[in-house]
């Protein structure tokens, strides 16, 4: 398993923990990829077009994920 692997591993782990927080509201998170520090997400359901979800991507899903995962330097949305 190379450092890429291992990373998307540790992703797909912090983004577990907040799924249940998003889909509480009628959202969801979609892991698309993973490479060079960079993680590319999607907000599906609610989450996909509400007003709140750059605040939702940054405050939230990136907050978190790197604090798990530091060798993420930037979480954007696709």
């Amino acid at each position: 398993m190379n450092d890429q692997d291992t990373t998307k591993k540790k992703v797909e782990a912090a983004l577990a923990q907040i799924r249940p927080h998003l889909q509480a509201d009628g959202g969801d998170v979609e892991l698309v990829d993973v490479s060079d520090g960079k993680v590319k997400v999607k907000l599906t359901g609610a989450c996909g077009g509400c007003p709140m979800a750059a605040m939702t991507l940054h405050r939230g899903v990136e907050r978190v994920i790197k604090e798990q995962v530091p060798e993420v330097v930037e979480v954007v949305e696709v």
